[in-house]
């Protein structure tokens, strides 16, 4: 733990950080109600790098220091063409659905609020979204990294379809 920590901590990346949500939770045992905290953040450097993570604690400060810390370890990259995702997928978490459309330049981020969170901070400046199924924001973030997790770079393409990166672009067919 305290390995992964130091590994963020050496790479020198300035990360920036957006509480998506805190909630309150309660314990009912025999003695009463215990109080809790959940918060759900979002670290992202606006380059291609985001990670999304979950914080609880009795205390508000607490539980958003561990969130940032979760998130931070969770960063992972996302490959981003002309400020937009390179292909329409849709990610999945549970009971939530999350569709990433590719937009063209100047429409800028059409989402709710958790989507809108992870893409921003991941560096994409337009996408169109479209959310089904469950409206809970820990689910829906999860949804939307499954999704950008899901895809795939213009390099990955080629590589599996042993053309070049231009081919790709350009839809020319391999003889074979």
């Amino acid at each position: 733990m305290a390995d992964i920590a130091q590994k963020i901590k050496n790479t020198g990346e300035e990360f920036e950080e957006r509480i998506v949500e805190i909630r309150r939770t309660t314990k009912v045992t025999k003695g009463g109600k215990n109080l809790s905290f959940r918060v759900l953040a979002v670290v992202g450097n606006r380059n291609g790098k985001v990670g999304v993570g979950i914080g609880k604690a009795r205390e508000v400060p607490d539980a958003i220091r561990k969130a940032l810390s979760a998130a931070r370890r969770n960063v992972f990259v996302v490959p981003i063409y002309n400020g937009t995702i390179p292909h329409e997928i849709v990610g999945r978490q549970d009971a939530a659905k999350v569709l990433l459309k590719p937009a063209a330049p100047g429409t800028g981020i059409i989402s709710n609020g958790t989507v809108r969170a992870v893409v921003e901070l991941a560096g994409i400046h337009n996408i169109l979204t479209k959310t089904s199924g469950s409206t809970n924001p820990v689910a829906l973030a999860q949804a939307t990294v499954n999704g950008l997790k899901g895809l795939l770079s213009l390099e990955k393409v080629a590589e599996l379809r042993d053309i070049t990166p231009q081919e790709v672009i350009n839809g020319v067919k391999k003889e074979g």
